[in-house]
């Protein structure tokens, strides 16, 4: 049977499908990492810097588990096709603060919070539902299951910020740039998530020598889900609600780690 688990447990399975999946998120990661870090630097926002600066941190740390698991099992990194690299590809549409922006020195203007936190608020929900499957599938996984967990609980306090930030300049006199900005992310997101995942699962069937049938059924499920989300699922994505978890990236950054 063709399930979410079946899937994930084979690509766990084979160290090739393994070392390609971790490689691609972990470069993810890390550019979500170095794009945070500058973002911090560049914010004017002396009380939203350091939430920032502990979102960045968080995501460089997601990106040395990922390489930690690969390790573990004696991989390195893989390179990343082009075509997988959803960071970079929703960049290339104009989506979030592009690199050359955050590259110079020059400190951000409100409009540029409002890209940043918008970008995020879409790209962490996706986040945060995948952990949540991965959580499911490998929660109590020997391996896997403390990575997993982490990792999901981060995604969850991105979430509750981009939620908590993104309502304060609503009640400051932004509500309609940053419901036009949502949008415009999601709409976008939703194709590059499509595409992504077809790249994806066409390089881990190629790897893993699925039968077309099996390559068909799970382009298909894809399809499936963009279709759905093109209908409407995609405002899910677009809405704000005050989080019950506040300040969720303040304080200190925590000391645990992976690795």
């Amino acid at each position: 049977m063709l399930s979410a688990r079946s899937l994930f447990q084979e690509i766990h399975d084979d160290d090739r499908a393994f070392r390609l999946f971790c490689s691609i998120a972990a470069k993810g990661e890390d550019q979500g990492g170095w794009e945070n870090g500058r973002i911090a630097r560049l914010v004017p926002d002396q009380e939203l810097a350091p939430k920032v600066a502990r979102h960045g941190a968080d995501e460089d740390k997601h990106g040395r588990i990922f390489k930690a698991l690969m390790h573990k099992r004696g991989l390195d990194p893989a390179e990343v096709p082009d075509e997988t690299d959803y960071t970079m590809i929703l960049e290339r549409q104009g989506i979030g603060l592009a690199h050359a922006r955050l590259r110079r020195d020059e400190p951000l203007t409100e409009q540029d919070v409002i890209t940043y936190l918008a970008h995020s608020r879409v790209t962490e929900q996706r986040a945060s539902e995948q952990m949540l499957m991965l959580k499911r599938i490998f929660g109590d996984h020997p391996e896997l299951g403390r990575a997993v967990r982490m990792i999901s609980n981060d995604e969850d306090n991105h979430l509750a910020f981009c939620h908590e930030e993104l309502l304060r300049l609503a009640y400051h006199g932004h509500g309609r740039l940053i419901l036009d900005t949502l949008q415009e992310t999601a709409r976008a997101e939703i194709r590059t998530y499509r595409d992504v995942s077809l790249a994806v699962m066409a390089h881990l069937g190629e790897l893993l020598r699925w039968p077309r049938a099996k390559s068909a059924a799970l382009a298909a499920g894809i399809h499936a889900v963009h279709g759905f989300e093109r209908a409407g699922g995609w405002r899910r994505m677009t809405t704000l609600r005050m989080p019950a978890k506040l300040n969720a990236l303040g304080g200190p950054v925590p000391h645990e780690s992976f690795v």
